[in-house]
């Protein structure tokens, strides 16, 4: 794996220091994030409006209303950030965009098959997505 050191999400508004400091995230999610991150997460996500509409349990003619809100409350604005977190990780094992996004919306057989992306609705399909990543970077799979 062509392993990088990456700290943030290209076009998405949020310090990168959120992505690497646990006390920087932990202020981050109690702040709450601007809805206009939803929009630029959808963004840096190549266009996965569906992965956002099932995060929030919501519908697609809702989701717009995400992306006006002034501050997103505490469990919207951790579920945005933990579902960078992971594709940042992605990224940081991948190397590059396309690879990691490609890896992500292929079904991956150590995953029974699923797509990374539709785990990320949950907390622990993030960390099961995750834990999938690091033994990727270790090498204990292809």
């Amino acid at each position: 794996m062509a392993t990088q050191t990456v700290h943030d999400v290209k076009g998405v508004n949020i310090p990168a220091a959120a992505f690497t400091d646990q006390a920087v995230y932990i202020k981050t999610v109690r702040d709450g994030i601007p809805g206009t991150v939803v929009k630029q997460a959808i963004h840096a996500l190549g266009g996965n409006r569906e992965l956002f509409i099932r995060l929030f349990n919501t519908t697609s003619a809702n989701l717009s209303r995400y992306y006006r809100k002034k501050v997103l409350n505490r469990t919207d604005s951790e579920e945005v950030l933990d579902t960078l977190r992971v594709y940042l990780q992605a990224l940081q094992v991948f190397g590059d965009e396309k690879t990691a996004r490609e890896w992500l919306n292929s079904p991956i057989a150590i995953l029974a098959g699923e797509r990374p992306l539709e785990l990320f609705d949950t907390f622990e399909g993030r960390n099961l997505v995750r834990a999938t990543l690091r033994k990727l970077e270790y090498g204990e799979f292809t």
